[in-house]
């Protein structure tokens, strides 16, 4: 079976623009992909070695002393998608390589200092691939929603987030940021599937429906986050996420673009190839 690809960038597809909205994408859609369920299954298990080569050679680069990196980041509302993104999507590359951080509600440690003392610490050395699920968008999201921090903080904090993001890029790293965007009925639906599966009841928590309840206003907090971080070095990217396996071969497809634009290749030999060659064939 031929495995049908995008016909359309999804970083160019998805990338949020000025003015955007949350409500002009429909979570049920899939922007620049023709193809069905079945189609996009086969393209995200076709592409899956194309993507472990391309972070085997950052890898291989950071090795030998290159300064490329990149970044995930997956922000989203519960039960989006973004287990199923690191499982199905980061889970076909090589775990060495991959950096994974999943972001909780801060320690007292972590609050005792500024909100991006924790974030710091995880950032992705020299050839990784570093994973937030969750990230220091928390911060000016749940904080937005909860009135945790008034607009003059809030403010702070998206201009301290553009100027991290800002010198990631310039130490080598290529940030690829996602929000997972369902809908608030196909949320019910996943939270119900849960409560109807005795091996997922681990995952439910009475919190997500306090969250929930709130659905509104962490749509507004989304935006107005887009509206002051989508820069041209770390854009944002909305993935339509009520079809999973749409979700996952378009953020499939954003790490292939990231990879493929750090115009990578496999370290040369600082040796004599044919001579230790040699030189094991003789042992």
């Amino acid at each position: 079976m031929v495995a049908v690809e995008f016909a359309k960038s999804p970083a160019e597809t998805l990338k949020v623009g000025s003015g955007f909205t949350l409500a002009s994408v429909d979570p049920e859609s899939t922007p620049g992909y023709t193809g069905n369920k079945v189609d996009g299954k086969a393209l995200l298990g076709a592409q899956d070695d194309r993507l472990a080569e391309l972070q085997e050679q950052l890898f291989a680069e950071g090795r030998f002393g290159s300064d490329k990196r990149l970044l995930l980041i997956l922000q989203a509302m519960d039960t989006a998608g973004k287990g199923g993104i690191v499982s199905h999507v980061v889970g076909a590359m090589d775990p060495q390589g991959v950096h994974l951080t999943a972001f909780k509600a801060p320690t007292d440690e972590e609050k005792a200092h500024d909100f991006l003392w924790r974030i710091e610490k995880q950032v992705p050395a020299a050839g990784m691939v570093g994973v937030f699920d969750r990230s220091q968008y928390e911060d000016v999201l749940i904080h937005r929603v909860h009135a945790w921090a008034d607009a003059k903080e809030l403010e702070r904090r998206y201009a301290a987030i553009n100027d991290f993001e800002a010198r990631l890029t310039e130490q080598g790293t290529t940030i690829v940021k996602v929000m997972l965007n369902i809908s608030k009925d196909e949320q019910k639906e996943r939270l119900i599937a849960r409560l109807d599966d005795p091996s997922k009841h681990w995952k439910y928590s009475r919190g997500d429906l306090t969250e929930r309840a709130h659905w509104d206003d962490y749509m507004k907090a989304y935006e107005a986050a887009f509206a002051e971080t989508s820069t041209d070095t770390a854009p944002w990217h909305v993935v339509p996420a009520n079809k999973k396996w749409y979700a996952r071969i378009a953020v499939q497809e954003l790490l292939l673009e990231a990879l493929r634009g750090m115009s990578l290749d496999w370290p040369k030999a600082e040796f004599d190839v044919a001579a230790e060659r040699a030189l094991v064939a003789e042992s």
